[in-house]
């Protein structure tokens, strides 16, 4: 791993390590994969306005995400079926995150048990949940989650349908053996045509839920509920009204509604419109640390890190997961040095000049 310099290159090492099934599976997008591209190309669009002559002998990067500390703003987004990517699955990443001190949102898709994720290492995780057409299988969920000492619950909200992963339909990708619901419902779904994870889908996640459904989720549990998958300020607002804990900003690593926008252009949009009432999460297209500085200067509090997680787990285990935590993390640490901010509350709005305001500027 010592040739190994960015975060992006264990892509290549994912995709020479992966059946192109599973690689395909991994990092393709939806239709056209116009905002797949653009939750990347986003970032380099925003430029650093830095400041100099600031004493940043000491860089601190700690923080916290509901209470719980954290080394630096980068958590672990939830991505499905670890077990495709390497044989200890969620376990694996499990230990990389409680090594780089973070928190693991563990997926509703995992591979691994939940209750196998949290006797892996002793950590801060929350449970990401979809909710099924059969509402006791994820009130079982859930109730399991707290059971095994899990932190939040984050409710994906924006997959009522599955989004069109055209790579997964040419694959006839087969939908994966989900150990969490052993017993309750089959999972593995092999197509003859199409994609099984579609067939899966459709057969299973409820397209009626709603933002009254919301109380029911809270009726059957204590633990603080985020929601992921805002990209407006209309359902910002609409998340506040519903009690919720917090928002992950997220357009599903463009894997659902292509040209929905780049999540980094809409970030400010939720910031502004929650003012302050709950924290906002942010994931889609970070790879550098200077893209995590961005995210924090337009308002988020920690970004999530989903598809650079699952490449150095295939590439190179629970070590490659750390590989890529910490690379982020340095990288960080040098942008908050180079833009004069030895703490993030000295990370702010004037720190970033976004394309519209250097396009208004020239005007």
């Amino acid at each position: 791993m010592d040739q190994i310099v960015n975060v992006n290159e264990f892509q290549e090492l994912a995709k020479q390590a992966l059946p192109k099934m599973y690689y395909d599976f991994y990092s393709g997008g939806a239709e056209d994969q116009h905002t797949l591209k653009e939750n990347v190309e986003a970032f380099r669009r925003i430029m650093f306005r830095p400041r100099v002559l600031v004493d940043v002998s000491k860089i601190d990067m700690s923080t916290r995400v509901l209470g719980y500390p954290i080394s630096a703003p980068i958590m672990i987004a939830p991505t499905g079926s670890h077990m495709r990517a390497h044989p200890e699955g969620e376990m694996a990443t499990a230990k990389a995150a409680a090594a780089c001190n973070t928190i693991m949102i563990v997926s509703y898709m995992a591979s691994c048990t939940i209750e196998e994720v949290a006797s892996s290492c002793n950590a801060v995780r929350f449970l990401q949940i979809y909710v099924y057409k059969r509402r006791d299988v994820t009130a079982q969920m859930v109730k399991r989650a707290e059971k095994a000492g899990f932190k939040a619950i984050v409710l994906t909200v924006d997959v009522p349908k599955l989004g069109r992963r055209e790579a997964d339909i040419k694959n006839k990708m087969r939908s994966p053996k989900l150990r969490n619901f052993e017993g309750l419902f089959e999972t593995e779904v092999r197509p003859s045509e199409g994609s099984g994870v579609q067939a899966f889908a459709s057969r299973a996640f409820d397209a009626s839920f709603n933002w009254k459904d919301i109380e029911w989720l809270r009726s059957i549990t204590k633990l603080p509920i985020l929601v992921k998958g805002i990209l407006t300020r209309e359902d910002a607002l609409k998340a506040v009204e519903a009690g919720v804990e917090g928002i992950v900003v997220s357009n599903h690593g463009a894997r659902q509604l292509d040209y929905s926008p780049a999540t980094i252009t809409v970030l400010e949009e939720v910031v502004h419109a929650v003012r302050g009432r709950i924290p906002v999460l942010f994931d889609g297209g970070v790879r550098r640390g200077t893209d995590v500085f961005k995210a924090l200067a337009l308002g988020a509090q920690a970004v999530l890190i989903g598809r650079p997680i699952v490449y150095g787990l295939a590439a190179k285990g629970e070590d490659g997961v750390r590989k890529v935590i910490d690379m982020l993390k340095n990288e960080f640490e040098i942008t908050m040095a180079l833009s004069g901010c030895p703490t993030l509350k000295d990370i702010t709005r004037n720190h970033v000049k976004t394309e519209d305001e250097r396009l208004r500027s020239t005007l």
